[in-house]
């Protein structure tokens, strides 16, 4: 007992000892002799160490340890060796942290621990799948971060996807990567178009009057054109009387037409690979959509709206791997056409439409869309996704249209017979034939300096007026000397016939 007391005794005295020789803060007014609190080990002197579940890492510390604090051993736990050395095992997903002491109590080192899943297997396959790229994956709680730069955008993507099916699991990934330059891709569409129409019209008309005392036989065979709808121009007519009253009339209607029509056009558009680009040269003709009426009876009005026609080009590249290029392609060409145009002069059936749409009278709607004629557009257009390498051709779309109209209207029974029968009849023959093909060249291109683009007015300058009401000259200077089509020999600039 006495023992006891004694130990008792000396610990209280250390105790008091240790007391009196801490520091003690300043005096101030009332409050002295105040303990100063002393952090001996925090996150601000920690390193940060990484570590894998189920992995490991072998620290080798300056001094020897006495002591050793680690947070959550759930997370890591610290093996100590040697009074030097601290082995770090990671054991599940987290964040911890380990701090080491010396026999005074001092801090030798702090570490904080992120223990993430093992991603070496997946930095293997993408250095092995992606080895022109310099592709980083860390561990971030329970996610997984790509860092570092890509060598294209399908490259990134890629990398994005062979992470996600790697790790697996509901572990989310993020894509930081930094694409090092983003392709530009040029691309060239020629559409070429050759239509041919061929129309042969032949028809006789044929009207006779017939006395014979007091009875008179009428006889009139008018014979339509029904392939086409159009009569000829072209007809010749003649007239024959004898033996009095007896007169016949004939008209002989015949026509021949071809023609060729032939489009070209050749639209280019530049875009960022992964951007969409537009391309639209033509027009836009206005189109009656409805009335605008004043409700004070001051009349109508129709609403206008308009659509375009013209060559457009709309396409989104996405430079691929070893240049090869894929696009979405829609391209349009399209024009005017009177063939099925609308007349609403006259009250039409259009116009007729649209006022029973309107509050007020059909009389004084249809007073508004007198005149006025919609024409139609003839339209080529061809939508897809293709892929292509770098500077190679494509027949995008293309197409073989023949149509043939034969129609043979006459009186029925006479039209039959083998030679007379063709003054009873009329013929009306039509031969449409259209041949379309779209093709597409992407080119994988670059800025230049502006020196080395030439325009299409490089040289040209407007004549002076002796030249102009003399001669005739249209300019001055057109082209720069010097400039012509490198290993070319021939005739070359523009050929009027």
């Amino acid at each position: 007992m006495a023992t006891r007391t004694l130990i008792r005794i000396a610990a209280l005295a250390a105790l008091i000892a240790a007391a009196a020789l801490a520091p003690t803060a300043p005096v101030i007014g009332a409050d002295a002799h105040i303990p100063v609190i002393k952090v001996a080990a925090s996150e601000a002197t920690s390193r940060f160490v990484p570590l894998g579940v189920g992995k490991s890492v072998a620290i080798d510390l300056p001094t020897d340890i006495k002591d050793a604090l680690v947070a959550d051993p759930k997370i890591a736990n610290a093996v100590v060796r040697t009074s030097r050395r601290v082995y770090m095992i990671g054991v599940k997903v987290g964040q911890t942290n380990m701090f080491f002491f010396d026999a005074a109590g001092r801090q030798i080192a702090g570490f904080d621990i992120a223990v993430t899943r093992d991603l070496n297997g997946v930095r293997a396959a993408l250095r092995q799948g992606l080895p022109d790229s310099d592709i980083r994956i860390e561990g971030v709680g329970d996610a997984v971060m790509l860092t570092g730069t890509a060598a294209s955008p399908a490259e990134s993507q890629q990398a994005f996807d062979l992470a996600s099916r790697l790790v697996g699991g509901n572990t989310k990934v993020v894509n930081n990567m930094v694409v090092r330059e983003r392709d530009q891709v040029m691309l060239k569409v020629t559409v070429a178009e050759v239509q041919r129409e061929v129309l042969k019209q032949l028809g006789i008309d044929i009207s006779a009057a017939l006395n014979t005392g007091s009875a008179v036989v009428s006889l009139a065979s008018l014979n339509p054109f029904a392939a086409s709808g159009q009569i000829p121009s072209s007809f010749l007519q003649g007239d024959w009387s004898w033996a009095g009253n007896k007169n016949v009339n004939a008209i002989l209607k015949a026509m021949e037409r071809a023609g060729v029509i032939r489009t070209l056009a050749e639209p280019n558009l530049t875009a960022i690979s992964g951007e969409t680009a537009n391309f639209m040269a033509g027009g836009e003709f206005p189109v009656p959509t409805g009335l605008q009426c004043s409700s004070n009876g001051g009349g109508c009005q129709p609403s206008i709206e308009f659509k375009k026609f013209g060559v457009s080009l709309q396409f989104t590249p996405v430079v691929l791997s070893a240049g090869r290029i894929s696009l979405n392609v829609k391209t349009e060409v399209s024009n005017i056409s009177n063939q099925n145009s609308i007349n609403l002069g006259g009250g039409g059936s259009l116009a007729s439409l649209l006022s029973s749409l309107s509050p007020i009278s059909a009389s004084s709607n249809t007073n508004g869309f007198n005149g006025i004629t919609i024409p139609s557009l003839q339209v080529r257009r061809a939508e897809t996704t293709v892929e292509i390498p770098s500077g190679g051709s494509l027949a995008m779309a293309g197409m073989i249209q023949e149509q043939t109209k034969h129609a043979v209207s006459g009186f029925p029974g006479l039209m039959q017979l083998p030679i007379l029968g063709a003054l009873f009849k009329s013929r009306d023959y039509l031969n449409d034939q259209t041949e379309l093909m779209i093709l597409v060249t992407p080119y994988v291109v670059h800025a230049v300096a502006q020196k080395k683009l030439a325009r299409p007015d490089d040289g040209f300058s407007d004549p002076n007026d002796p030249s102009s009401v003399f001669l005739g000259s249209l300019n001055r200077i057109y082209g720069v000397a010097g400039k012509t089509s490198a290993n070319y020999y021939g005739n070359y600039g523009f050929i009027l016939d």
